[in-house]
């Protein structure tokens, strides 16, 4: 694998990032209400933001989600996001100048323990499932940030990232 860093923006490739986490209660739970509700809008920011390109629609991550033999197991309060996006900045300026900052700050409120994420470069067009992702992220996982599998500070060029200071918000 290579190491060092890599850049934010590769001509003809855009940016998957997978990110998932289990919640403290059930979906239907009052006490993740605010979570719940606000993922349309979330959703709805991000596919408007300049430099999206897809994201793995609802119905496919829930069924993705729910098989006992996927990736998580069917766990039915397990949430996860898996997009693209044209570069870095692009899903950094989504990350952390819109409303998904306010919810990424309250997420102690609403999963178990810290979320899990893996960026990777994939060719222009291509679309990734829920097994890429969730092997890119055992990649991670066990490998540590590569050109193949990597976090926000392994990225030369995540201005948005480090003007910031989201390596402070991520890691409380």
């Amino acid at each position: 694998m290579t190491t060092g860093k890599a850049s934010g923006m590769r001509p003809g490739y855009h940016l998957a990032v997978f990110n998932f986490g289990l919640l403290r209660h059930d979906w239907d739970a009052p006490e993740i209400a605010d979570f719940a509700n606000g993922l349309d809008l979330v959703n709805g920011i991000a596919a408007r933001a300049p430099g999206f390109v897809w994201r793995l629609d609802d119905e496919a991550m829930e069924a993705a989600q729910a098989e006992t033999s996927g990736p998580f197991a069917g766990d039915p309060r397990m949430a996860s996001t898996l997009s693209v996006w044209e570069d870095a900045d692009s899903l950094g300026r989504f990350v952390w100048t819109t409303v998904h900052r306010q919810f990424y700050a309250r997420k102690g409120e609403w999963y178990d323990a810290p979320g899990e994420m893996v960026l990777w470069f994939i060719p222009a067009g291509h679309r990734p499932d829920m097994a890429e992702g969730h092997a890119r992220w055992k990649m991670r996982k066990e490998f540590g940030d590569s050109d193949q599998a990597f976090g926000w500070s392994y990225l030369e060029e995540a201005a948005t990232w480090k003007a910031h200071d989201c390596g402070r918000i991520a890691a409380e």
